[in-house]
């Protein structure tokens, strides 16, 4: 037997009630917990890959800090460049649904290169053993990144109540969490307390999340059945795509904070068994490791129900605001503590994980009154292409954090399982503990300028209802009239047609030069491909011996060089269109009207 979802118990097509009137939309109990389960084991797979799969390389495997660097930061780059093509692929509907039939296909080969990952061949020279982990590590990646956008689009899709979207997300997260904690203290249980060796326990590890994370999938496949009005809707053009959503504000501002974050994001992952190893130093190393991580894990989890109630009773904004002052505070307190500071780690910790939660589910909830808004302009639905657009820049951004760190250790002297100069206890302190704190305070400063409350998204369901009954609607952020999109000056075709271009180009055509366009797009195109092989020249002359550690300068080349890639691409896709624009089939008059109605977006 399925479980229904809730457009089933009400239909897409229903009128949505009046501003005034409290709009319920209950996801049942099934529904939570089956759509929920998923995270559970994916969540699990990320506590190795981010806090124990650099260390396990470096110290168990023995891949030298090099090769391991320049293989994060390569295997992120291309992680973080699949992103906005895959979650443009997977807004597209096939036969058997928008979402599901994605699912159902690459969960099962996220689990096969996660379970890879961490059972290297012990055969394998350490030059092997670093190709083996580049690969397995990008293929782990890109699949984890082709199941997750459309299971993480289904979630804003079946509940467009605003508060109703906390508690679903709410229960998604407290599965993360779970999961997390699990996979926080079982390294610990058993090497630190069985005596398994680290290569059995992660293999371990590894086959038992990879089974959990094929059978919670295929239980949301079998059980839970898409939004019929949303599975049934065509996509946009992918480049015309990226501009509507760039001029989308709310957008915006998510997106920074969340890059802002992201710009350390991987540091406390990467770093924390360095700085319970070799700062804290305990006499039982992976027990506290895993007493630590379980105390962070445990508070946020315990803690998930407060904020989801702050949530309902102050909005999303503020509850949001309120935990990044909690994670700064006690991150940063971590800098001061030095060998046998056990107690005073345990608490700090306990207080920043304490605010994790909330980040886990407030932002895909306050995502999904984003694309609500975004709704409201363009009349699509682009729940996977929004979220690939917020994982690609942080991603991105990210890749230093993951690389960096190691690099800067090995040019200070690190050496494998060996006391360590005070210079490099120094750098883990301030890396660790500072520099995230210094990030999230920008971040709350961005997050600060939010504009979307529960009266704002009253007012987008409103709209979005009005505009399905052939209606003008009130933007509620400009006050703005905005007639549906099949009644616009612009038709929709030739709307999302003319986002191939800047405004630049399209005033060039009204001037009489209508090649422009496609000039702009070639010389981009150049422009970045020209980028992108600087970066990995430099990338490339900067690595004297992979044995040693490269230092920073490759692996920001690599960085680079994704991004040049990226925009690249971006531009290549416009070049057809701008051929066609070139042979003057528009009518000036619509292209007038097009950027009247985006002045100022």
């Amino acid at each position: 037997m399925r479980v229904a979802s809730p457009a089933e118990e009400e239909p897409a097509e229903q009128p949505a009630p009046l501003v005034g009137e409290a709009r319920e939309e209950r996801v049942s109990l099934g529904t939570l917990l089956v759509y929920g389960a998923p995270s559970f084991a994916g969540a699990a797979m990320l506590v190795p890959i981010l806090i124990h799969m650099p260390k396990f390389y470096s110290d168990v495997v023995l891949v030298p800090l090099g090769y391991l660097a320049m293989a994060i930061a390569v295997a992120r780059a291309i992680d973080a460049l699949s992103d906005p093509f895959l979650g443009w692929l997977t807004d597209h509907r096939t036969p058997f649904g928008r979402r599901l039939p994605y699912i159902a296909f690459w969960s099962p080969l996220c689990a096969l290169a996660f379970f890879a990952l961490f059972h290297p061949p012990e055969f394998l020279s350490r030059q092997g053993a670093a190709w083996w982990f580049a690969t397995m590590f990008v293929l782990y990646s890109v699949f984890h990144t082709a199941y997750g956008l459309p299971y993480w689009a289904l979630g804003s899709e079946l509940t467009l109540d605003y508060h109703e979207r906390s508690r679903l997300f709410g229960v998604r997260e407290g599965f993360s969490i779970l999961g997390t904690i699990c996979a926080s203290v079982a390294p610990g249980l058993l090497v630190g307390y069985l005596g398994l060796p680290e290569r059995q326990a992660f293999s371990w590890i590894g086959g038992t999340f990879a089974i959990l994370l094929v059978a919670t999938c295929y239980l949301v496949v079998a059980r839970i059945r898409e939004r019929p009005g949303f599975a049934e809707r065509t996509a946009n053009p992918f480049a015309p795509g990226v501009r509507r959503a760039l001029r989308n504000r709310p957008f915006r501002i998510l997106l920074a904070t969340y890059v802002v974050s992201s710009i350390t994001g991987a540091i406390p992952g990467t770093l924390m068994p360095y700085y319970n190893a070799y700062v804290l130093r305990p006499d039982n190393e992976a027990g506290w490791l895993a007493l630590l991580l379980g105390v962070y894990f445990c508070a946020a989890f315990v803690c998930l129900p407060g904020w989801v109630w702050l949530a309902r009773r102050m909005g999303k904004k503020p509850a949001w605001l309120a935990s990044f002052f909690m994670g700064v505070t006690g991150g940063a307190g971590l800098f001061f503590l030095d060998e046998g500071d056990l107690i005073p780690a345990a608490f700090l910790i306990a207080w920043a994980g304490s605010s994790f939660g909330a980040g886990l589910f407030l932002g895909p909830a306050m995502q999904a009154d984003v694309i609500d808004y975004d709704e409201l302009h363009t009349g699509k639905r682009r729940e996977a292409q929004y979220s690939a657009f917020w994982g690609m820049l942080p991603k991105l951004v990210a890749i230093p954090s993951a690389a960096v760190p190691i690099a800067i250790l090995g040019s200070l002297g690190y050496v494998p399982n060996q006391p360590q100069s005070a210079q490099v206890i120094f750098a883990i302190k301030a890396i660790f503990a500072l520099a995230p704190a210094a990030c999230a305070c920008l971040a709350f400063v961005i997050a600060w300028r939010f504009p979307i409350s529960e009266r704002v998204h009253r007012e987008i369901l409103l709209g979005i209802e009005q505009h399905r009954r052939g209606l003008p609607a009130i933007d509620p952020l400009t006050r703005r009239v905005l007639p549906p999109p099949n009644q616009r000056a612009v038709d929709e075709q030739t709307g999302w047609f003319l986002d191939y271009f800047s405004r630049s180009d399209l005033a060039a055509y009204l001037a009489g030069k209508p090649s422009r366009a496609a000039t702009s797009a070639l010389l981009s195109a150049a422009g970045a491909l020209l980028g992108a092989g600087l970066a990995v020249w430099i990338a490339i002359t900067h690595v004297q011996d992979l044995r040693s550690d490269p230092g920073t300068l490759p692996v920001l080349g690599v960085v680079a060089s994704g991004f040049c890639a990226a925009l690249a691409a971006f531009h290549v896709s416009r070049l057809r269109a701008a051929r066609t624009l070139a042979l003057g089939q528009i009518p000036p008059e619509k292209i007038r009207a097009h950027l009247q109605a985006h002045d100022g977006g």
